[in-house]
């Protein structure tokens, strides 16, 4: 092999390179789309996955529109205000992964409203819808308040692990109250728990 060939050989390789990794997706390779609450996710021990949060979201709505305390409110659909959910568990989550996905199920079902302008130590979600109501009512002369909400959703997140020799085990329990504000008495309340267990994580459940 003469020295040009030799040459011409070297300089082409880091360019073979290059080629290969883009034709084959780069750090993309075998990545699909999957279905966020399908058999195909991936199970974790040490966290809380996206099926898990849509599991608990799913039945938890599902259990508070069976018991039909909505329908008790004078006024419908009821207004609702999610508020405070408290994380005992180890870990840093994102509640809104499970309040979120409760809210827009209950807006769907046509018997509850959630609020936004309100919330726990007057954090309210979306402080510009608020003031600019207050706003629009200083000026049109309103002395009416904005509509308050008939029913107030807090809850808990708890985590509870186990391990005997190699297999763990964790149960993330999910725990929500549903107040009626006037009088202060839960009226209805629910759990779910999920339980994972293994070695490592693994995909599929």
């Amino acid at each position: 092999m003469n020295k040009l060939h030799k040459f011409t050989l070297i300089g082409l390789a880091p360019v073979a390179l290059i080629l290969s990794g883009c034709a084959s997706g780069g750090g993309s390779r075998n990545a699909s789309y999957i279905d966020s609450a399908g058999p195909n996710t991936i199970v974790s021990l040490d966290q809380i996955n996206i099926q898990d949060w849509s599991n608990a979201a799913d039945q938890m709505v599902q259990s508070m529109l069976d018991s039909g305390v909505l329908q008790r409110a004078p006024e419908q659909p009821a207004i609702l205000v999610i508020s405070r959910i408290t994380n005992n568990t180890t870990q840093q989550v994102d509640i809104d992964e499970l309040t979120k996905k409760i809210r827009v199920a209950l807006n769907r079902s046509g018997k509850v409203v959630t609020t936004t302008t309100f919330g726990p130590a007057g954090q309210v979600e979306d402080p510009i819808a608020r003031q600019t109501g207050e706003l629009e009512r200083f000026q049109s002369g309103d002395t009416a308040t904005m509509p308050l909400p008939y029913f107030s959703l807090s809850g808990k997140l708890l985590e509870n692990r186990a391990q005997a020799g190699r297999t763990k085990q964790v149960t993330y329990t999910f725990q929500l109250s549903l107040t009626e504000i006037k009088n202060g008495l839960a009226v209805w309340e629910d759990e779910v728990q999920i339980t994972k267990q293994g070695e490592r994580a693994a995909v599929g459940w």
